[in-house]
């Protein structure tokens, strides 16, 4: 939550990034402690879910709520969705409880020892159930308030705390309430996660294995950092500071992907952009940061909720050739050097087999044996060499398509980017809004 006449912060993601081609590296598990051929697509019948709750730009008094089968392609499904009966919506951060029940928690006010409460049972609407009072005396500023559900069941809300006996406007701390009952009607007091400066706002945590990880934002270097602890309340360790490229950033975020990776979200506050980056080897290098096209410039501080729900779209196991939904002359053919492009004729057939890192997704075989796969983004026909590397990048998640009965592919080692056409040739490209892009990504089975 960025301070307006308030104790003045801003952050910055400031020196280059450590690599921005993870691309394809070899994949780990969905602890991310091992590496492994299969990551974690849901089983067929079922699909991933990525809810998003913000603010916006315009306002910071409602809550507004979005929704992606890819942790990517965000839609509005309530715009707004919520508003407190009185006092602010800022930082809503979303959960999923133990009975079946969504609930967020937000900053109320500028000031204040106050944060809120609100719970819906479909994530459209929503119902205040009061405000949690954190009694430590002292506290001038509660902000920022992020869910963290531990492997015990526990239930725990990190919160950054500024106390008025603070001469410094910027010494903020992240702490930790627990609830005391299921019902979310008694916490714990405020303790600080040990460990952790005194310069340290918009804390969110994940626990991978045994180890608890947060990224949370420096006040004083005006850096996205990271730390390690072995217990939720410490002795944290901060790890490793300022490895973004300078994007300004404000109010991370880390949500688990589909092929064993992870998503940082951030907003470029001053800007007014969002962008997401990837990391494959538990936070310490990262992809090229991407904008979230269609909600960057509107939303603000966000927390996005990862479940799996019955759905998804299948493939039939038929041999079957590819046509462009906007092109409807053109199917998919093998050019020069094995590239794949769009011409008009015959086309290829394709059948559409268990995926090579995935057998959840699939892979596309042509009869000569070699596979549909991208390299460096273009897409092309090559023998499987049996490494890691090439069943990641030879396996698609298939979505819905823009027309009926058609599918868009999306990459299975680049979560957010789908097979389109561009001049006729196929391209691996990220997710963005708008009718052309929806076309270019769809394809008829014929």
């Amino acid at each position: 939550m960025e301070q307006s006449a308030q104790p003045r912060r801003r952050s910055v993601l400031k020196t280059a990034l450590a690599t921005t081609a993870v691309a394809a590296g070899a994949p780990l598990t969905g602890l991310l402690t091992a590496p492994s051929a299969h990551a974690a697509l849901p089983p067929r019948g079922l699909t991933s879910r990525y809810t998003m709750t913000a603010f916006t730009y315009t306002g910071g008094a409602t809550m507004h709520v979005y929704e992606a089968p890819d942790g990517t392609a965000f839609r509005p499904i309530a715009s707004p969705a919520y508003g407190p009966p009185s006092g602010l919506l800022r930082d809503p951060s979303i959960m999923r409880h133990s009975d079946g029940r969504y609930y967020v928690t937000y900053t109320t006010a500028w000031t204040g020892n106050r944060i809120g409460l609100a719970s819906s049972a479909d994530r459209l609407t929503w119902t205040h159930l009061g405000d949690i009072t954190l009694p430590t005396a002292g506290i001038g500023n509660s902000w920022a308030p992020e869910w963290f559900l531990d492997t015990d069941g526990r239930v725990h809300i990190v919160v950054s705390l500024h106390y008025t006996a603070s001469t410094d406007a910027g010494t903020f701390q992240p702490h930790v309430i627990t609830a005391a009952n299921t019902a979310l009607t008694a916490w714990t007091e405020p303790v600080p996660l040990a460990g952790i400066p005194t310069d340290y706002i918009d804390t969110f945590v994940v626990r991978i294995g045994g180890t608890y990880h947060a990224v949370l934002k420096s006040t004083r270097d005006m850096s996205t950092d990271f730390a390690t602890a072995p217990a939720l309340t410490g002795p944290w360790t901060v790890w490793n500071t300022g490895n973004f490229v300078d994007l300004d950033g404000e109010g991370p975020c880390l949500v688990p992907l589909d092929n064993g990776g992870w998503r940082l979200y951030f907003e470029q506050y001053r800007a007014h952009r969002f962008w997401c980056t990837d990391s494959y080897d538990t936070f310490r290098t990262w992809s090229a940061p991407m904008e979230l096209s269609g909600i960057s410039g509107t939303v603000k501080h966000l927390t996005v909720l990862k479940e799996r729900v019955p759905g998804g779209t299948t493939l039939p196991a038929a041999p079957h050739r590819l046509r462009a939904v906007n092109a409807p002359d053109r199917l998919w053919a093998p050019g020069a050097s094995s590239v794949l492009d769009l011409t008009t004729g015959g086309g290829i057939a394709l059948t559409a087999v268990p995926g090579l890192a995935d057998r959840s997704g699939y892979s596309l075989r042509a009869a000569d044996g070699r596979y549909v796969r991208h390299y460096g983004y273009r897409l092309r026909l090559d023998a499987d060499n049996g490494t890691t590397v090439f069943a990641r990048d030879a396996t698609f998640t298939p979505r819905p398509g823009s027309a009926a009965g058609s599918v868009s592919l999306e990459s299975f080692s680049h979560p957010g980017r789908y097979v389109r056409h561009r001049e006729h040739q196929l391209w691996l490209d990220f997710h963005r809004t708008g009718d052309l892009y929806e076309a270019d990504r769809s394809f008829l089975l014929v």
